[in-house]
């Protein structure tokens, strides 16, 4: 016999069975399965040669223009034209060449000494920092590249740079251009190093970008790749995996594999395989038990506030956080239920723990999640510009990480994806007693239910925001301009939070706070437009946090007592693209 239900009837049973769920997980672990190498497999001495470049003709590639040769199976050689350059060193869109015919280091060369004339498949990358000697016009020099580590031909700092100018600042310089371009202001010679972005140390040598013809007739690019434009050489493209997977992105190439961290640690294809979140059941309190509804009507300004997540105090005098969503239909209700359901199965020690919910009258629901004993970030941001420290850039370091794992990991791990759409610091992050993070809030809605805020605000872009609010410890309404103007005018100073005192610390230090500004510019000029996945932003804040535990002992103090090396596996198993 077939029994039916009324949408009332389904929205108290679906509830009750919400109510009946047990507390279980199961956890599982796979070992680290090695990159996919290249199909050539060529190697030169120490350097192992990356597609599409070659030795061997036979071995699969995109054009002769690639074609390399190794002199006495230790120093590497690329032809360009008529000139031969000693390769140093490879990188995803170039190739680090030292300057042709020379046998041992020169703290300068003359501006000709390099001869590349760009084509279809090189260029000069906007990488390289220049040292130029002896220049009778001096406006074209930048104090600010002279900060970079630069090495000189015995391998420590190169001294005095003469005249300093990075090829990325293109206010003189353009793509196109060579090196002979800077004897119209009287230079009488230079030298080079790339440095690459995010960071401050360079390689003596000269970066060609390489890129493949737009027009090539084959297929290029393997599946879960991306074409891509090249920076300096013009209809010249190259191919990209795409978010979660890795390899050079060329079908003839390693193509693309799966990539994800578990316990730390990077896995590679079928090692990301398996369930697609820990399995945990925990008993929610639904509608059809009174007494939550009760205690949970308890709860402190619930009509006072108009915030999407209000604090409140049970009678035992337990602190909660409530989220009220209101539906139009009972059918939106029994769909916010079954979210409800997925996040109460979900494990992971940086997601706030939902406590329980109940319907409140027709189709409005309370959700009612852990109130950590350190309330919200935002209050303690606030703290730190008051009269005393309480959020060092160590602990700041470690929330911003934290908040992003455990996006990516609702993204990326949780099938379907469960996204925020709501971040803000005032009212979904939390701070346990340790100072770690709890995070509340993710969107439980359909197209017919609200909850007081905006339900399709992107998450990177959010996540960048709150970058900002954590290195400034404040926020404001055009906040993201005046920030963005401050560092693309290199016055990142200037939005510093006064209380972290930006000047008086360690260099390190102010490398990692300039490249976590870097990361909040990428998250509000790409997140909107799913340019960046929130995966990349976690695992480039994690691999800040690990940078930066190798400097010295007071960082790995710091974190001794903490899982940050080990963040972006909080599931506790691990975060891969599906």
């Amino acid at each position: 016999m077939k029994i039916m239900f009324s949408l009332k009837q389904q929205v108290h049973y679906k509830a009750m069975l919400l109510a009946l769920l047990l507390v279980s997980f199961t956890l599982s672990s796979r070992p680290v399965m090695s990159l996919v190498p290249n199909q050539c497999n060529d190697q030169c001495g120490t350097i192992q040669i990356p597609f599409p470049f070659h030795l061997n003709i036979s071995c699969p590639s995109i054009s002769t223009a690639f074609h390399l040769s190794c002199l006495n199976s230790t120093t590497l050689y690329l032809h360009i034209g008529f000139k031969t350059y000693r390769v140093l060193d490879f990188f995803s869109d170039g190739v680090l060449v030292d300057f042709p015919g020379t046998t041992g280091c020169r703290q300068y060369n003359d501006l000709n000494a390099f001869g590349f004339t760009k084509n279809d498949h090189f260029g000069i990358s906007g990488d390289n920092v220049l040292g130029l000697y002896d220049c009778e016009d001096s406006s074209l020099c930048k104090a600010a590249c002279e900060t970079n580590d630069l090495p000189g031909c015995d391998g420590n700092n190169g001294g005095s740079l003469g005249c300093c100018y990075p090829l990325s600042d293109h206010s003189i310089w353009h793509f196109g251009d060579g090196f002979s371009f800077f004897s119209k202001f009287g230079c009488r010679g230079f030298t080079s190093w790339v440095v690459s972005r995010g960071t401050n140390t360079g390689k003596r040598g000269v970066k060609l970008e390489w890129a493949i013809p737009r027009n090539i007739s084959d297929r290029i690019c393997a599946n879960n790749a991306d074409m891509v434009n090249a920076t300096t050489i013009e209809a010249g493209v190259r191919c990209l995996c795409k978010d979660g997977f890795v390899g050079d992105g060329f079908a003839k190439g390693a193509s693309c594999i799966k990539s994800c961290i578990k316990e730390g640690q990077e896995a590679y294809g079928k090692e990301c395989d398996g369930p697609k979140h820990s399995h945990k059941k925990l008993v929610i309190l639904a509608g059809v038990l009174a007494p939550i509804f009760i205690l949970v009507s308890l709860f402190l300004f619930l009509c006072i506030l108009k915030r999407p997540v209000k604090p409140g105090i049970l009678s035992d005098g337990s602190h909660i956080a409530v989220q009220k969503v209101q539906c139009e239909t009972e059918r939106d209700l029994i769909d916010v239920l079954s979210r409800i359901e997925l996040i109460s199965s979900v494990v992971h020690r940086n997601l706030a723990r939902l406590v329980g919910c109940c319907i409140e009258s027709g189709s409005t629901l309370l959700v009612v999640y852990e109130y950590p004993a350190n309330g919200t970030l935002e209050k303690h941001l606030q703290y730190s510009r008051g009269q005393k420290i309480v959020l060092d850039w160590y602990k700041r370091l470690r929330i911003a990480t934290e908040i992003a794992s455990v996006l990516a990991y609702m993204q990326y791990e949780i099938a379907p994806p469960i996204f925020h759409h709501g971040l803000k610091s005032s009212d979904y992050v939390f701070l346990d007693v340790d100072f770690s993070v709890k995070v509340s809030g993710f969107a439980l809605l359909s197209s017919g239910c609200r909850d007081g805020h905006n339900n399709y605000e992107n998450d990177v872009y959010n996540f960048g925001l709150l970058l900002l609010e954590i290195i400034s410890g404040t926020k404001y309404t055009d906040m993201p301009t005046v920030a963005l103007e401050k560092i693309k005018s290199g016055k990142l100073e200037a939005i510093v939070d006064p209380s972290l005192y930006y000047h008086e610390q360690l260099i390190t230090r102010r490398e990692q706070i300039e490249i976590v500004a870097d990361i909040a510019t990428r998250c509000l000029l790409f997140g909107a437009d799913d340019k960046i996945g929130m995966i990349d932003v976690a695992k480039g804040l994690v691999h800040i946090a690990k940078e930066g535990n190798k400097k010295g002992p007071e960082f790995e103090e710091t974190f001794s007592n903490s899982s940050l090396l080990q963040m972006i596996s909080m599931s506790p198993d691990s975060i891969h693209v599906p």
